[in-house]
């Protein structure tokens, strides 16, 4: 909201009692520098009550203080108004997002960390996995280590939570990096099927602190960094 400057028109505000009047406008303002528009109305009264007969204030001078009244007045309905708006929308924002639980939300990556030698991740697969091919490339794509789906975790569907010691094909211990995670199965029903890491089931909606949280996997993540919400 807009403000005027008071210093030197303690006194006018409340003749005689300038130290308690600097008192009242902390307690409702935090600073004695500042003041609203009701403040600014009885200040522009009482110059005028105090004015000189023999020599008035000039016209020109009450009409710029009205004008910066006036200012004032619009720039608090216009702060008012928009303060209105932004909890209208935050309110529009949680209740469309609950909304989402079912569907599929993507972060648009498939990476995951590998810090201190170790990594653990979670992969989405909608069907009963019978077999296949879980891969996790480095940053340019090729393959460093590949995981056999049919020996590990047949018969299994949903969100699976993978456990990583960052060695590759060879035995040999990789550096700490990001890399990407993809799988390819086949499912109880004979179909062929493609997956990834960083696709999941919303599968709830948590809010704090004014902010939106959508749960992926077991791990929930703020409603912006999700790029992506689709049907199943």
């Amino acid at each position: 909201m807009a403000t005027i400057n008071t210093k030197g028109y303690e006194s006018l505000l409340n003749p005689g009692t300038a130290s308690s009047t600097t008192t009242k406008a902390e307690d409702k303002t935090g600073s004695s520098d500042v003041l609203g528009k009701d403040d600014f109305l009885k200040l522009l009264l009482v110059e005028l009550q105090y004015q000189d007969p023999t020599s008035p204030m000039d016209t020109e001078k009450i009409l710029t203080q009205t004008s910066q009244l006036a200012t004032l007045e619009s720039a608090t309905k216009t702060n008012t108004a928009l303060e209105n708006l932004s909890a209208q929308l935050k309110e529009s924002v949680s209740s469309n997002a609950t909304s989402l639980i079912g569907k599929m939300g993507s972060l648009g990556t498939t990476a995951i960390t590998l810090e201190n030698a170790k990594s653990t991740y979670e992969v989405y697969f909608p069907t009963e996995i019978k077999d296949g091919t879980l891969s996790i490339k480095n940053k340019d794509g090729k393959v460093v280590k590949t995981l056999d789906l049919g020996d590990t975790v047949a018969g299994k569907s949903g969100v699976i939570a993978f456990q990583w010691d960052g060695k590759d094909n060879d035995g040999v211990q990789l550096d700490d990096a990001t890399y990407g995670v993809t799988a390819d199965y086949v499912d109880a029903s004979g179909a062929s099927k493609t997956t990834q890491a960083g696709v999941y089931p919303v599968e709830s909606i948590r809010y704090d602190s004014g902010s939106t949280y959508v749960k992926l996997g077991s791990t929930y993540y703020p409603m912006s960094r999700v790029v992506e919400y689709y049907a199943e």
